[in-house]
Order: C-alpha cells, then sequence, then structure tokens
C-alpha cells in the first residue's frame, strides 16, 4: 500500500535513512581517498571495507560518483607516475635487509601506458584542453622516462664492465 508523501514515517525510519546515506558517504570517502593512493579498486574497496562490487554497481548508476573515480584514478596515475620519476632520479636503494617492499619499474610503465588513454580523457575534461594535446604531453614523458631508465642501465652496465676489464692494482711487496 502506497504512502502518501506527506504522510508521518514510522518511528526510526528517518534516522534508518540518514545512517544509511552517512554509511554510504563514509565509504565513499574512504573509498576515493583510497583509489587515488593506489590506483588499484580492490585495494580502496577493502580499505573502505565494502566489496568492490558495491563501488562498481555505484559508478554504473552515480554520475557524479563516477566523475569522482576518475578524477580519483587521473590522479593515483598523476603520483605513480611523480614516483616513477622519483626513483629514475635518485634511484633505488637495492640493500635486501633494510628494504621493506620492492617497486617494479617495469610494471609501472605497463600501468601508466594501459591507462595512458583514461587519464588523457580526465586530464582533457578538467583542463579543458584537447585529448591530443594531453596525449602529446604523456608521450613526452612517456619517452623520457624511457630515455631516462636506458641511460641508467647504460650506465650501471659500463660500470659494471669497466670493473671487470681493469686490472686489479697490484700490492706492493
Amino acid at each position: 500500500m502506497a504512502q502518501r508523501p506527506n504522510a508521518p514515517q514510522p518511528c526510526g525510519a528517518a534516522k534508518t535513512q540518514r545512517t544509511e546515506s552517512e554509511a554510504a558517504q563514509h565509504w565513499t570517502t574512504t573509498f576515493l581517498a583510497a583509489l587515488a593512493d593506489t590506483s588499484n579498486v580492490a585495494a580502496a574497496a577493502r580499505r573502505a571495507k565494502i566489496d568492490v562490487s558495491t563501488a562498481y554497481h555505484r559508478r554504473r548508476h552515480d554520475h557524479e560518483f563516477e566523475r569522482q573515480w576518475q578524477v580519483a584514478l587521473c590522479e593515483g596515475y598523476d603520483n605513480l607516475e611523480l614516483e616513477l620519476l622519483y626513483r629514475l632520479r635518485t634511484g633505488e636503494l637495492k640493500n635486501a635487509k633494510r628494504a621493506s617492499r620492492s617497486f617494479d619499474n617495469a610494471t609501472a610503465f605497463r600501468l601508466l601506458a594501459a591507462h595512458r588513454e583514461s587519464a588523457v580523457r580526465e586530464r582533457a575534461r578538467r583542463d579543458h584542453v584537447s585529448s591530443a594535446e594531453i596525449r602529446a604531453a604523456i608521450d613526452r614523458k612517456v619517452d623520457e622516462l624511457r630515455r631516462r631508465v636506458m641511460d641508467a642501465k647504460a650506465q650501471r652496465d659500463a660500470a659494471a664492465l669497466s670493473g671487470a676489464i681493469l686490472p686489479k692494482p697490484q700490492s706492493a711487496s
């Protein structure tokens, strides 16, 4: 039986709706922050204490949430790109005893390349520039990253090779 729009609600009904809305807002905020941090939907869902399907369902049915999702992913890829640039500029420590986790540069490149188009679209929408301009800028960045990785590898190889070729100094007896 349908209720009138202005009919009084049963005791606690408004509180239940408000509580559900607040809970949805809480997981949404947590999820989007984690998505920006990790660029990983499953990890973001775990941090928000929801099932991945809940996030995907909300994205399909809520256009504002879908927009926020894309912004968070774009931010996450920007962060990944900055982390990769930092590692390429400063190098990585390879001391296994002190390192608590490793960073796979090749995987980072693949991830950035795989999501290049979605990042291009989001940046173009956000910055009001053409996607071709954004794509060209990203291609330049990726090419520069590749060049730096190859240069660093060539330097390491050259250093290793020069150490192997040079004779050891003879001790004065």
